[in-house]
């Protein structure tokens, strides 16, 4: 079994980073806008949501490379059977 490489295992926080830091700037703006706490962290909330899973179906359009598809390719196909 291989292990992940460190930039395999870190892609989820990057991504987890990214859509915090667009929701806190989201917050931040309607805070500013508003003076509402609450639809502030309301509106923090959704932009987190919204981000990440855009964020995600984006990865999830990104087309393997050579070494990608040959890396599946011996996940599917175990060298012992």
């Amino acid at each position: 079994m291989v292990k992940p490489s460190r930039k395999d295992r870190t892609k989820p926080v990057e991504l987890l980073v990214l859509s915090g830091v667009m929701a806190v700037f989201t917050g931040l703006i309607t805070l500013m806008s508003t003076r509402d706490i609450v639809l502030s962290l309301i509106f923090l909330g959704i932009a987190f949501v919204v981000v990440l899973v855009v964020l995600a179906m984006l990865v999830l359009a990104v087309r393997p490379d050579g070494d990608e598809l040959i890396d599946l390719d011996e996940q599917n196909h175990p060298e012992g059977h």
